[in-house]
């Protein structure tokens, strides 16, 4: 093997680990990609859309301990965040932020009030008129397995410390919070931020979401 050739190998291998640092650096404290996968955030996100999240502005974490060591902000109400579903961590969830620590959440008929107050959703979509009227004595929440499935109405609960209570935009076909209960602030990932991509198919490439901000 030639001296040059050595040389050029070494200079193309340093160039790979460089780039191989930067990209496990680039996805594990600044951005990471994320596919929607289901209809739960229609209209607001669609099937086939693909999203940039933001993992920076919630401040810098431990990669695999999800232990924040540099905070920067915290979730807000109506931030859309992508998170580590609560009962199976190797899945990525996304859902947008109903009550934040110390909030009061309730449900009546669909409408969801916050610390005493109706919210204001325009991005909310419902495909059923009809009202579950089934109702989870406070006790009894978060739901488990075994409980009645809890869709249009909840009792008033309290968000604890470090949890958040997330909802999909889509709410009569949304498994969320009101199902299973809290995301722990250490499971959010980050917060959506622009469309990258979006298409149905190879024949179908939804062009005008390229490149869109996932705000309210």
């Amino acid at each position: 093997m030639s001296s040059d050739w050595k040389k050029t190998f070494k200079e193309y291998a340093e160039a790979l680990l460089i780039a191989l640092i930067l990209a496990f650096f680039i996805r594990s404290f600044v951005v990471q990609a994320f596919k929607i996968p289901s209809g739960s955030m229609l209209e607001t996100l669609q099937i086939g859309d693909h999203l940039l999240v933001n993992k920076f502005l919630y401040g810098v974490k431990l990669p695999f301990v999800n232990k924040t060591v540099i905070p920067v902000s915290e979730p807000e109400v109506q931030d859309i965040i992508v998170f580590k579903y609560p009962e199976d961590p190797s899945k990525d969830f996304i859902k947008r932020v109903i009550g934040t620590p110390g909030d009061t959440i309730e449900i009546r008929d669909k409408q969801v009030w916050r610390n005493g107050k109706k919210l204001t959703e325009p991005y909310a979509r419902h495909t059923s008129n009809h009202i579950n009227d089934n109702d989870f004595p406070m006790q009894q929440w978060p739901p488990h397995s075994y409980a009645p499935v809890l869709r249009d109405n909840l009792g008033r609960i309290q968000v604890p410390e470090d949890k958040y209570f997330v909802m999909g935009d889509n709410r009569d076909e949304s498994y969320d919070s009101r199902f299973w209960g809290y995301v722990d602030e250490k499971d959010v990932v980050g917060k959506a931020w622009r469309i990258y991509w979006s298409w149905k198919g190879l024949t179908e490439i939804r062009w005008t979401r390229i490149g869109d901000y996932v705000g309210e």
